[in-house]
């Protein structure tokens, strides 16, 4: 029961952190959770490691969305 308590704690306390966020640090949470979640999917999906996968993946991801953000500039 503790356990199950602490668990939703924490996920509230992770998604309270994420309310304040600009566009660019948006684009690179989702682009960091996005290129996880396809890097673990192949990973284990070709043989190799899920978690190698999904933390290359991650770093792309994150890498991509902030590089791709427009910083709030209108065009």
């Amino acid at each position: 029961m503790l356990k199950k308590i602490t668990v939703i704690l924490f996920g509230a306390l992770v998604l309270a952190g994420c309310s304040n966020l600009n566009h660019r640090e948006q684009r690179t949470l989702s682009g960091g959770a996005i290129g996880a979640a396809g890097g673990a999917a192949i990973g284990a999906l070709t043989g190799g490691s899920a978690v190698m996968g999904g933390v290359i993946g991650g770093a792309a991801g994150a890498a991509v969305g902030a590089l791709t953000s427009d910083s709030g500039k209108r065009r």
